[in-house]
């Protein structure tokens, strides 16, 4: 980052956890990156959708960092309620205010029995997490005797996070994937949509029984003669 900022440099953005390895950011990085941004003028946005789904010794939000800091976050990754569309954004109240001018100006006016839902759903947040973190961590199970078994993968291993980024250690991502869409009818983001074309991402936190069956069926998928480069 110190090698590519420059006084042109207006936003830093970063995901914490990181999507798609769902690897946590340290408060001492993320300040780092908040002092590279104040020392040319920029913003920092760090992308927090995911941070909750650290269940133990929650972090706390960026937005603590400085004026500089513009935080998201919304009710769909952890809570799993992304019917209501329920978002927020975190930032100096002069920012925060153009922000809600704009909102006001350009987006859709939301259902309100919808906006009903998401206040509700604020008031039992805890219940909603707890809810996601039984199937979360029962998923993750299954994703590490996965790792375990499949020889064709690598990952990052995380102890929190709805995300995993598998490494395709033989073949071609994007064949394999149409492989796994057409002959198994399952489906993982591309690794290119990250600028890492030898990857492929898997989510976890829906429901544990789809979750194993997709698991099997990506190590059918996997157990396949690979497909070679072209």
């Amino acid at each position: 980052m110190r090698r590519v900022i420059s006084p042109r440099t207006r936003l830093i953005v970063v995901t914490n956890l990181h999507n798609p390895s769902s690897v946590p950011a340290g408060e001492p990085d993320l300040r780092e990156v908040v002092e590279l941004a104040r020392s040319v003028g920029a913003r920092v946005l760090v992308d927090e959708v995911y941070l909750d789904a650290i269940y133990q010794d929650t972090p706390r939000s960026s937005f603590h960092l400085g004026p500089e800091v513009v935080v998201t976050n919304s009710l769909t990754k952890v809570y799993g309620v992304s019917g209501l569309r329920c978002g927020w954004i975190l930032a100096h109240p002069d920012l925060a205010r153009a922000m809600w001018q704009l909102n006001n100006l350009f987006a859709a006016t939301p259902v309100h029995p919808g906006e009903l839902m998401s206040v509700a759903a604020f008031e039992h947040l805890d219940i909603l997490r707890e809810q996601a973190r039984r199937v979360v961590e029962a998923d993750r199970v299954l994703l590490n005797e996965f790792l375990e078994r499949e020889s064709n993968v690598s990952a990052v291993r995380t102890r929190w996070g709805t995300t995993c980024f598998l490494r395709l250690l033989e073949g071609d991502v994007d064949g394999f994937l149409e492989r796994l869409r057409a002959e198994f009818e399952t489906s993982a983001v591309p690794g290119r949509f990250f600028e890492m074309p030898g990857h492929f991402r898997i989510g976890m936190g829906v429901n544990t029984e789809m979750f194993a069956e997709g698991l099997g069926r990506i190590s059918r998928a996997l157990n396949q003669a690979p497909l070679l480069l072209p």
